[in-house]
């Protein structure tokens, strides 16, 4: 009766067998298809600016494409019409101004109809219809396929001349652009880490939810930003202190509303003649609305990180379970002295003016700090923006993603010295290792999420899963915060790392991984999360080629340290590659280095992927569809 029910239900799309038979015929077509190409991205850290130029320009790619197709047009026409399609307006604006510029508008509409021509030839006709714009599909429809109807070429001039005697070229152009990104990536894939740094992650994730396919995997970031969005203290004063760290007032305060004037007037009341020195804030982006002076931000900073400090304490004080005992140090300082102990050594402290914590009760918030906190979760959790984003990252999103034989996930998969998977507990009343960890957190974090918080402890796991020692999306054994602002030995600032980093080397542990999520031959692993030193010679390719780490340094912050701005990887109907981004592409609008890490055995057709197993399910219940209507005809 079920079966009998769902083509009941199917034949409402399919009401006879002809139309059933016609689907057949569309869907066996595509799967010869190649595969659409992926993109696969990590570790964006609120850098909006180069993460959405790399998307414009398919990361260096549809440049390429630009100089193949157009080998007629000198070197600087070329150049000008990439930057056509990677800013627009910029380009527009420049032109309006010159002579013949409405025949330049006509023209250059003719080669990015040819461009989006050869960005669309890996898709039906009908897939390309559904990525135009709406406003502009028919007419974007008809020019795609001028070539088909030889004897219209007046027809066709005629919708050019039409575009710009209306007025509105400028605008198809812009959105003709859009369609040629979109086109160049069919599946979008975030591994981890949209939050924290970068001044603007909320304009990364408004680009995103506009955008066609994309999924992420979560990293430690935006779990952290997640139980902020809950209301949980401990996980507020971090997001507030790592932006406070890196100035990005503007995109708390204007971005997401959050209400900083509790925090400014309390700095400057508890810490007035205090200059803060050890946190003064990293620039890298400044604020255009909302300029904060910066010794009230080292002030603001401070007060935030001691409030953090004791949030954390009294939640760990409740969960033993998450051996996370170390990183309770307020009450290890000797408040005479101006010193902390740390294990069995006493180290000298940089700072030791502490007005707001009292020595016999540290952990304890004044009343003043108690009342910001409130304040200030009350602004989380009712930016409506906040929500809109972080909803986005659930329905898009979960802690790991299989995608066409790749294993994806931000940071580790814990495992002990000797390689094996680690067995963990943090409360789920037994311990869970490899796969079934993932799938006991990934299905915890939407519960606790939807469940909603009732008091600022709730969603402590979110917190755990930001920096706690066993956490897949963290990788260290703890986190050095506290050491790092207060103690001038570097030797406590350490922070050691999972063993799976060591393992992964090894071609033997890959292998093991991909069999622990059921992956067979030919599989990957895609991760991010710690930043690939490419100018000390290390390589983004680990255990002998079945391991991608994508962490390339986009954030500015890291620049520095890696020697690059960040990788793509690409996977299309052929060969892997990496892109090698720099922080000039985007000035001189230049292309990123391309290396191309793989060959595919065989061309890669959408009947080897995920959706041609999605597409052959389809079939086959519409041939049962057909043979439902036979046998209706039979029993008539």
């Amino acid at each position: 009766m079920s079966h009998k029910r769902y083509m009941s239900l199917l034949s409402k799309e399919y009401p006879d067998a002809k139309s059933a038979a016609v689907e057949i015929v569309n869907l066996s077509a595509i799967l010869s298809l190649p595969k659409g190409t992926e993109y696969f991205f990590s570790d964006l850290h609120g850098e909006h600016e180069a993460f959405i130029y790399m998307l414009k320009s398919a990361s260096g790619v549809l440049k390429e494409k630009i100089d193949w197709l157009f080998t007629d047009l000198s070197e600087e026409e070329r150049a000008e019409l990439a930057r056509l399609v990677f800013y627009p307006e910029n380009i527009l604006s420049e032109k309006k101004s010159t002579p013949a510029y409405d025949a330049w508008l006509r023209r250059v509409i003719y080669l990015l109809i040819s461009l989006c021509k050869d960005t669309a030839y890996k898709y039906t006709r009908s897939r390309v219809r559904k990525k135009l714009p709406k406003e502009y599909a028919y007419i974007i429809d008809e020019l795609l396929h001028s070539d088909d109807e030889a004897n219209k070429e007046h027809y066709y001039e005629q919708i050019l001349r039409s575009l710009v005697e209306t007025g509105i070229a400028e605008d198809f152009i812009k959105a003709l652009t859009r369609t040629i990104s979109d086109l160049a990536i069919d599946k979008l894939h975030i591994v981890g880490d949209v939050f924290d740094r970068g001044a603007h992650p909320d304009y990364i994730m408004d680009y995103l939810i506009r955008y066609n396919n994309v999924d992420f995997q979560w990293g430690n970031h935006d779990i952290l930003w997640m139980g902020a969005s809950m209301g949980n203290w401990a996980s507020i004063a971090n997001v507030l202190r790592i932006n406070f760290a890196y100035n990005n007032f503007d995109m708390l305060e204007i971005g997401y509303g959050i209400n900083l004037r509790p925090i400014s007037a309390f700095a400057t009341q508890a810490y007035g003649d205090d200059e803060c020195a050890c946190f003064t804030p990293k620039v890298f982006d400044k604020n255009k609305f909302d300029p904060i002076d910066m010794k009230l931000a080292a002030k603001m900073h401070k007060a935030i990180s001691i409030i953090q400090f004791k949030a954390e304490a009294q939640m760990i004080m409740q969960h033993p379970e998450y051996h996370a005992q170390a990183r309770v140090l307020l009450d290890k300082i000797d408040f005479e002295k101006g010193t902390v102990k740390i294990g069995d050594t006493e180290y000298p402290m940089r700072d030791t003016n502490f007005p707001t914590v009292d020595p016999k009760n540290p952990f304890e918030f004044t009343e003043d700090e108690y009342d910001l906190m409130e304040r200030v979760a009350a602004s989380f959790t009712s930016s409506k923006r906040l929500e809109s984003h972080i909803k986005f990252l659930l329905t898009h999103g979960s802690l790991y993603t299989i995608s066409n034989n790749n294993l994806l996930y931000h940071g580790c998969i814990p495992m002990t010295e000797n390689g094996e998977f680690e067995k963990v507990d943090i409360g789920s009343g037994k311990t869970l290792s490899g796969k079934e960890y993932f799938d006991y957190l990934d299905k915890e974090v939407r519960r606790i999420y939807y469940k909603g918080a009732k008091d600022k402890y709730d969603g402590h796991l979110l917190w755990y899963l930001w920096s706690g020692g066993k956490s897949p999306l963290f990788g260290k054994d703890t986190i050095t915060t506290f050491q790092r602002f207060f103690v001038a030995d570097k030797a406590t600032h350490k922070e050691h790392t999972d063993h799976y980093y060591k393992h992964v080397a090894s071609k033997e542990t890959c292998l093991k991984i991909l069999k622990e999520f059921g992956l067979n031959y030919g599989g990957h692993i895609i991760n991010g999360h710690v930043p690939v030193k490419q100018k000390l010679g290390e390589s983004p390719i680990k255990g002998g080629g079945l391991l991608y780490v994508i962490d390339g340094g986009m954030a500015k912050s890291y620049q520095n340290t890696t020697g690059i701005a960040g990788y793509t990887l690409i996977y299309n109907s052929r060969y892997y590659a990496l892109a090698q981004h720099t922080a000039g592409e985007l000035l001189d609008n230049s292309a990123p280095s391309m290396q191309i890490v793989e060959y595919t055995d065989k061309r890669v057709t959408v009947a080897d992927t995920d959706q041609g197993e999605h597409l052959r399910q389809q079939i086959e219940e519409l041939k049962d569809l057909i043979n439902y209507y036979k046998s209706l005809e039979y029993q008539a």
